[in-house]
């Protein structure tokens, strides 16, 4: 949108308009910059103003305008009168706009005196104990607001068992639902093949012993203790704990989670709670689901290499392995579940309010239920060794 100068003469139609042009005139200590042309981005009026144009005046001094010969502008006339305002703050002259159009004034005073300082190049790295202190406070306020979050969930769960628990058992029937009976087709073909890697691997290398049968018990033993745990529990932070993550950051960008709060709604109970108890219910039966399909794998394989009945396999696996590995593999089920689900409701609260912010927090989720998992087992194996179980 043009906007001509009441005193300038508008060009012939058929004319073409004249190129802006600047001159500035006046002494030093009075400068006046003397505006001719049309300003506007078709005629090329985004030339900058050079940041020294200012500096043979005088400090000190006002900055006049005479845009009598301005036959018309649009943004690219107030960019250029930006470019002045900045070059004579630089040269110490006081910037004057009453010889500009009213409108442009208008504009021009909606810009602030000066652009924003870049603050990313005056930050300074902070010392490094400075660093290690932060990094420190930021772990162990985490570390408390999980353990409240999981103790918020704890007095939930007792709750539900006597129907005072804000959950809906709609909700909980439906988490279950989606982290149990939904899970079973990708928890069964990745234990199934996880199974007959082992049993592979186990023939080619005890059959140099002549010790094939031992294969059986190679098989139960690695997946009832660790294997079909660790398995089972990292497909559910990719499948479960990224979904959780994913929903509450969105219900979080969708302000679902601020109308609870202003209804006085706890966020534990309503969201946080069906999704942890039905992982928590879950993890472990799908553990034990996982673990007879690994078996059921590395029979298969061993079945068809080597010469041995599948009653004798059978019995072997049966004797070999001990309902105490069972046990041990149930309950780090349970906590693994626990883990993940926490991690995720806490990464989905923690989400930002945009689409990106969903991917990212799910990414999140499924990184630090990996991680925390495999640490965790790495806890409970020396635990383990410790307790001489």
């Amino acid at each position: 949108m043009t906007d001509p100068h009441p005193h300038a003469a508008p060009p012939h139609p058929a004319q073409t308009p004249e190129k802006p042009v600047w001159t500035l005139e006046g002494d030093s200590s009075a400068p006046r910059l003397v505006l001719r042309g049309s300003w506007s981005v078709q005629d090329g009026g985004m030339a900058p103003f050079p940041p020294d144009g200012l500096t043979q005046a005088q400090s000190h001094g006002t900055l006049t305008f005479d845009s009598q010969g301005v036959s018309g502008w649009d943004s690219a006339f107030i960019a250029f009168l930006w470019d002045v305002k900045q070059a004579a703050s630089h040269a110490g002259l006081q910037f004057d706009p009453y010889g500009l159009p009213a409108s442009a004034q208008r504009l021009l005073a909606l810009l602030p005196d000066a652009p924003a300082p870049n603050k990313a190049a005056d930050r300074k790295k902070p010392p490094l104990l400075e660093r290690v202190g932060d990094k420190s406070l930021n772990v162990l306020n985490e570390t408390g607001t999980v353990t409240e979050l999981a103790l918020e969930t704890a007095q939930g769960a007792c709750k539900t068992l006597t129907g005072k628990s804000g959950m809906r058992l709609k909700d909980l029937a439906t988490d279950i639902w989606n982290a149990g009976p939904s899970a079973l087709l990708i928890v069964g073909v990745v234990n199934f093949l996880v199974g007959a890697i082992l049993a592979f691997v186990g023939l080619v290398e005890l059959r140099r012993f002549a010790a094939e049968i031992y294969v059986a018990n190679l098989v139960g033993i690695a997946c009832a203790r660790e294997i079909s745990a660790i398995m089972t529990a990292i497909v559910m932070a990719g499948r479960t704990g990224g979904a959780y993550a994913a929903r509450i950051s969105t219900m979080l960008g969708n302000e679902e989670i601020d109308a609870l709060q202003v209804f006085g709604i706890p966020v534990s109970s309503y969201i946080l709670l069906p999704s942890i108890l039905s992982l928590g219910l879950m993890m472990p039966l799908l553990y034990i689901y996982g673990t007879l399909i690994a078996i059921f794998g590395g029979f298969v394989v061993s079945v068809s290499m080597m010469d041995i009945s599948p009653l004798g396999y059978l019995n072997t696996t049966f004797e070999g392995v001990s309902l105490t590995e069972f046990v041990f593999g149930f309950v780090k089920s349970f906590f693994f579940a626990s883990f993940i689900a926490l991690a995720a409701c806490r990464v989905g609260l923690r989400a930002g309010r945009s689409a990106a912010d969903v991917g990212i927090a799910a990414t999140r989720a499924v990184v630090i239920g990996i991680v925390g998992v495999i640490a965790m087992d790495a806890i409970f194996a020396v635990m383990a060794t410790v307790l001489g179980i």
